[in-house]
């Protein structure tokens, strides 16, 4: 299996991959973002990604008011949009901006990155796509150009009724 801990798989990736490996190390995105152990999740890593899908970056957080502050200086130059919110009863903070081509989100929760929703449905969609292969791929694709996002589309042709929950006991 890929190591998703790190970015160098993106290298050998599809062109998308090659073209985040190359912006994501020309910004020094996961140097900057060292001490909160950053892992790339969403779509891109899985290459079920779509135009508009963006860098997903998961980090642990054990001080929001640091991180907050960190990130700001971190990433001055970009038109940065930061917020507070809350998810499944835990606070996280949630930066957006853009980075070259692609919407980029930092998302800090305080839990380690491995042990977050992002990371673990990534690594159960992943598994699910190396054993249903490339024309279940392409259904989930099409799935997610008709606006639907990534999850539900696994339920869809999963048949599950509760997809964020039901993936999560898939790994």
């Amino acid at each position: 299996m890929i190591d998703f801990t790190k970015i160098d798989y993106l290298k050998n990736g599809n062109e998308r991959q090659k073209r985040a490996y190359e912006v994501l190390t020309r910004y020094h995105i996961f140097e900057k973002l060292k001490d909160y152990s950053p892992i790339l999740a969403g779509t891109i890593p899985i290459e079920i990604d779509i135009e508009d899908s963006d860098l997903d970056i998961i980090c642990e957080v054990t001080d929001f008011t640091e991180f907050k502050k960190a990130l700001s200086e971190m990433f001055s130059e970009f038109d940065l949009k930061i917020e507070k919110i809350t998810v499944n009863n835990e606070q996280a903070t949630v930066l957006n901006f853009k980075l070259e081509e692609f919407p980029v989100e930092i998302f800090g929760q305080n839990k380690p990155a491995t042990e977050q929703n992002a990371y673990r449905h990534m690594i159960a969609e992943y598994k699910i796509l190396q054993e249903k292969g490339n024309d279940f791929k392409k259904k989930i694709i099409e799935l997610k150009k008709q606006g639907i996002k990534t999850e539900p589309a696994f339920g869809i042709l999963l048949n599950l009724e509760k997809p964020y929950e039901d993936l999560l006991k898939m790994i």
